[in-house]
């Protein structure tokens, strides 16, 4: 694995350890998981298609596949787009946050050693 694969891996490890990070995410996925099931009930979609449609909308995609065609749906989206938009980016904010913080928190003897081996000619050529 790679410097940077095995840097961000470990930057994520960290990052869901941290209380906020957990809370943020959770808050995230039950707000997604309770719009697919409105989405389901009401427009009468099966769970994964209102899933896929909740989380698209959510973040800011819409591809436009799937539109909801009943007021209560429609009226549903524009709170949900204004809440949860607003919560989405404060969880993918805390997250990669905590794992910039965790870069930070590398030893100054790890930061050196990975310098120097960046530093060195490849032998393989």
């Amino acid at each position: 694995m790679s410097q940077p694969v095995r840097s961000l891996v470990r930057g994520l490890r960290f990052a869901f350890r941290d209380g906020r990070v957990q809370g943020l995410m959770g808050f995230t996925f039950t707000i997604i998981g309770l719009a697919a099931l409105f989405y389901s009930l009401v427009e009468g979609w099966p769970y994964l298609d209102a899933l896929y449609f909740a989380v698209m909308t959510i973040a800011t995609v819409g591809y436009g596949d799937l539109v909801p065609v009943t007021t209560l749906g429609r009226l549903f989206t524009i709170v949900y787009v204004l809440i949860g938009l607003g919560i989405f980016i404060a969880a993918a904010s805390a997250l990669a946050e905590a794992i910039l913080s965790q870069r930070e928190r590398t030893s100054p003897d790890q930061t050196a050693r990975v310098c120097a081996q960046k530093s060195q000619p490849s032998s393989k050529r």
